[in-house]
């Protein structure tokens, strides 16, 4: 009888167990519910003011293209000279197998340097994640990143940096097949016409053995619990809110699937939400990191 009363007891409180976790789970959903009901009023109370924003923004970028390159180019100028230190060791780590390649060409092999090839290098960001030795092509459209560039490589006078090349990973003919031990891209891909595209060029313009290092920021993965962030991203990118301030980034892009199958021989790719501290930058948290060898 004891045993009876006993089993029915521990039954009772799996019971009460389930049940305080089924009224947690619908408190949960019941606020993430109210979160995009606001959210949707919002939007639907200043749908005016909306609208008008983004015929301004699509004048502007009809007739301010210039200004807009040199804004993005100083906005990123600023950023970057606020060391991220969370940011900066998880670079570090992504770079780290760099300094283990042998170099196709060679003369590089026997000096123990490689071939690097940077698109969409920016200011500079990554030189610091480079070998010692480091022979460096960069590209990038913006005419209005080179007085930074040049002022960042002036820092690394043991990475053979080269002039900013003026174009677009989808148009970068000038770059010679099978000539590079290493491309690296970090948050190019969210501002680019034709990914598929850049990817041909990559595997064209790498040696054979050669590798992709590749660091993004992506639309939002885990939509169960961050719905909300999933839903600024797309409503501020079909906007064109996002994109206007910050030069065509766009927050709902995932390129993941178009590296597996790009032909790569091997992809080892990991989304993951980024440590960032700013409310503002929470958007670009959803993150992509990683390798592909040609």
């Amino acid at each position: 009888m004891a045993a009876e009363d006993s089993e029915a007891h521990e039954q009772r409180m799996e019971d009460l167990l389930m049940e305080e976790e089924e009224d947690l789970g619908t408190a949960e959903d019941g606020e993430r519910a109210e979160m995009e009901s606001s959210l949707v009023n919002w939007i639907s109370d200043h749908m005016l003011l909306i609208i008008a924003l983004v015929v301004v923004i699509v004048i502007v970028k009809l007739k301010l293209k210039d200004w807009r390159q040199r804004w993005f180019a100083a906005f990123m100028n600023a950023m970057s000279s606020t060391v991220d230190v969370k940011r900066e060791i998880m670079k570090k780590e992504l770079f780290s197998s760099m300094a283990s390649i042998k170099s196709h060409d060679e003369e590089l092999r026997r000096v123990g340097g490689i071939k690097v090839l940077e698109i969409g290098v920016g200011t500079g960001t990554n030189f610091a994640y480079y070998p010692e030795g480091t022979r460096l092509t960069v590209i990038d459209p913006n005419p209005h990143f080179q007085q930074y560039y040049n002022d960042n490589r002036t820092k690394f006078p043991n990475i053979h940096s080269e002039d900013i090349i003026l174009t677009t990973g989808e148009e970068m003919d000038m770059i010679p097949d099978n000539s590079i031990d290493v491309v690296v891209v970090t948050l190019v891909f969210c501002s680019v016409e034709n990914t598929e595209k850049i990817l041909r060029n990559i595997l064209r313009v790498l040696a054979p053995g050669g590798k992709l290092y590749l660091y993004e920021h992506i639309r939002e993965f885990d939509t169960k619990n961050h719905s909300i962030r999933a839903l600024l991203q797309t409503f501020l990118t079909k906007s064109g809110i996002w994109p206007f301030l910050l030069d065509g980034c766009c927050l709902d892009r995932d390129m993941f699937q178009a590296l597996e199958n790009a032909g790569f021989s091997s992809v080892k790719m990991e989304r993951f939400h980024a440590d960032i501290d700013h409310f503002v930058f929470q958007l670009i948290a959803p993150s992509l990191k990683g390798e592909a060898e040609k």
